[in-house]
């Protein structure tokens, strides 16, 4: 199901709420995109965080705008599809501030990410 690098969407960060800008993008596959606009109409405004140990094994945890509070301490990436994206600020200077894609692969998410509901799971790939 992965979508290819032309059509990746890429947001323009800027500040947002109270979390830093990190002056990286964010990008997103068309059909991670398709899969958050029936999110977002099914279920409202979303936001996406990122977890993990290791930029290769990344977490995109996708929840309800406000369901999980955003912290100081987390890095806004970019809107996708009008979502939020964000990363713990630890988390990113560790990883060296890397670039992130999201995209969409079939079964469902190990965590408890709205996507899971679809019986997919989004995952990070690098740009």
């Amino acid at each position: 199901m992965p979508t290819s690098e032309s059509n990746t969407q890429y947001a323009s960060p800027r500040r947002r709420g109270g979390a830093v800008d990190s002056g990286a993008t964010v990008g997103v596959t068309g059909a991670a995109a398709d899969v958050l606009a029936r999110l977002e109409a099914a279920h409202g405004p979303l936001a996406l965080f990122l977890w993990g140990s290791r930029p290769d094994r990344t977490t995109v945890v996708c929840l309800k705008q406000g369901e999980l509070p955003v912290r100081p301490t987390d890095i806004w990436l970019g809107d996708i599809g009008g979502a939020p994206c964000y990363i713990d600020a630890d988390q990113h200077d560790r990883w060296n501030r890397p670039r992130f894609v999201i995209d969409v692969s079939p079964g469902a998410a190990a965590s408890f990410s709205l996507e899971g509901l679809e019986g997919v799971h989004f995952v990070t790939r690098k740009p």
